[in-house]
This record gives C-alpha cells, sequence and structure tokens, in this order.
C-alpha cells in the first residue's frame, strides 16, 4: 500500500489508518484477525480513543502478545479538563503496553468553543504539552468533525504548531461553499506548515435519520466497492496523507482494497460522483438545515 508522510511527524503513514472503533464491540478473538488481517495488507498506522469502547483493551491485550514496534499509533482525549486529561492518557499508555504515543491528539474539537475549552488555563492541552515535556507524547494532532471543523481548525493552528489535523471531508462536504471555502484555506495552511491532515468519513453516505441503522456507524456508509472506490479515489486524489477507516468491519476490507487499487480508478469530478451515488446526503444533517 502507498505510503505518503505525514507532516512535520515524519512518519510514512500507509493512504490507510485503520480506525480502531471496529474493533470495539468485538470479542479478543474477531479483533487478533482483524489487526493481523490490516498488518498483513501493511497497515502502518492505527487510531484509536478511550471513547471507541474496549478498542483501547482490545488492541493492548493484541500488542502485548505480540509486540509491533514499528506500528504508528495516535491516541486522543475529548477530556477538557487538564487532570482528566492527564488521567485518561496515563491509562491508555497502561493499556496499550506503550511507552510513549507517537501522536496524541485533542478529539472532537469541532467548535471554536471546543477550541477554547482545550485551551483555557487548566485546559487539556496543558496535559498533552505536560506529557511531551516528560517523553511519552511525541507529537500533538488536533481532531474534529462537521461543517464549523475546518475554521476551528485554522484557528487552531495559529494558537499552536500542530503536527497533524484530522478532519472531515468528502464530496458532499465539499459541495458546500462555506464548509468547502475553509477547507481550501486549511488544505493551504497545512502544505505551508507541513501539517500531516487524517480525512474522516470519505466514505460516508447519507445520514439514517428515522431508519435503524444496519452498520456499526453513526451515518449510512457506502456499501457498494464500485462505490467506495470512487469514492477513495477522489479523497486520495488530494493533498491528504491518509484515510482513516469507518467503525464497521464489513466496510473495512472494501475500503482497503479501494487504497489499494486507487491509481487505477478513474477520478471522477465532484458534481458526477454525488450524481453517480444514490441517496448521497450530508451526515451533519444541521449543516443543511
Amino acid at each position: 500500500m502507498e505510503t505518503r508522510r505525514l507532516g512535520k511527524t515524519g512518519h510514512q503513514s500507509t493512504v490507510i489508518t485503520f480506525g480502531t472503533y471496529a474493533i470495539g464491540n468485538v470479542s479478543q478473538a474477531v479483533a487478533d484477525e482483524t489487526i493481523e488481517w490490516a498488518l498483513e495488507h501493511g497497515i502502518n498506522h492505527f487510531d484509536v480513543a478511550p471513547s471507541y469502547a474496549e478498542a483501547e483493551l482490545r488492541l493492548g491485550d493484541y500488542l502485548h502478545r505480540h509486540p509491533q514496534p514499528d506500528l504508528f499509533i495516535s491516541c486522543k482525549t475529548e477530556k477538557r479538563d487538564r487532570g482528566e486529561a492527564d488521567e485518561e492518557l496515563r491509562r491508555t499508555l497502561d493499556r496499550l503496553d506503550r511507552e510513549r504515543f507517537d501522536l496524541y491528539q485533542l478529539h472532537a474539537v469541532c467548535t471554536m468553543a471546543h477550541l477554547e475549552a482545550c485551551f483555557a488555563p487548566g485546559g487539556s492541552m496543558e496535559a498533552i504539552l505536560a506529557a511531551r515535556e516528560e517523553g511519552v507524547v511525541t507529537d500533538v494532532g488536533i481532531t474534529g468533525h462537521g461543517p464549523e471543523a475546518p475554521a476551528t481548525h485554522l484557528a487552531a493552528l495559529d494558537r499552536f504548531p500542530f503536527s497533524t489535523v484530522m478532519i472531515s471531508n468528502n464530496p458532499v462536504m465539499e459541495a458546500i461553499p462555506a464548509v468547502n471555502a475553509a477547507w481550501q484555506r486549511l488544505l493551504e495552511r497545512c502544505g505551508r506548515d507541513d501539517v500531516g491532515i487524517h480525512v474522516l468519513k470519505a466514505t460516508a453516505k447519507a445520514p439514517w435519520k428515522d431508519r435503524e441503522p444496519t452498520f456499526n456507524t453513526w451515518y449510512e456508509p457506502l456499501t457498494e466497492q464500485s462505490e467506495i472506490d470512487r469514492a477513495v479515489a477522489w479523497a486520495l486524489a488530494r493533498p491528504v496523507t491518509t484515510l482513516c477507516t469507518s467503525g464497521d468491519l464489513a466496510i473495512f476490507p472494501m475500503t482497503v482494497s479501494a487504497a489499494e487499487r486507487y491509481r487505477d480508478i478513474p477520478v471522477q469530478e465532484r458534481d458526477d460522483l454525488l450524481a453517480a451515488v444514490p441517496d448521497y446526503d450530508n451526515i451533519f444533517v444541521e449543516a443543511s438545515a
């Protein structure tokens, strides 16, 4: 699988990052099988979080039995208080049986209010910076999704030289003028400042609305291989480093397959891609209200 440099971290990340939310609600045996499959396909970047059900425990159990010293692991905290963030960070480190994090991120910073809370006196950013000074965090990143995230992450880069941003983007979001304008400015800024970009929700299709979910995702994912192929090729044609996989194990191998073959898939224009997928819609429904 192709690798791309993850900004100033210097890590050559595979163009697919394994989003370990997918193993948060499965048995250890299924988690082991999935992790091994990902490693066999060359994926060298795993992303985990305390909020991903039992994912930390599943991944940590595997790593304790099968150490992977070259595996790049990113984690994150949604806590906004320094003490709570520090406690969570150290618990995760212990669960993963690691001495340090390759990348630790402020999680779900989607609005300016979230950003202000992280950077407030006694906020979570203080905990991450203290951990970096101690040597248990190497690089610092920020994550977020939704229509306000691009502008919020631009503002975050004015406050701190983050190594990475993790943010949602897909053809539907790019079709929203205000969101796309901020996204384009963020791309330019990240390129100038050598900030690695993780893309979320590349294979998201539409909100469930009143329908019962049939996949382990809070939105309806693309499920046809041809649709996933086109969406992945479209996303990887942008100046990004890596795409984080969705939370459903049925979609995971399809996304990996698409990434392994994306160079051979014709890249459609955004509007053509939107027209080619029935019921493609904005998963952040409030943004289009």
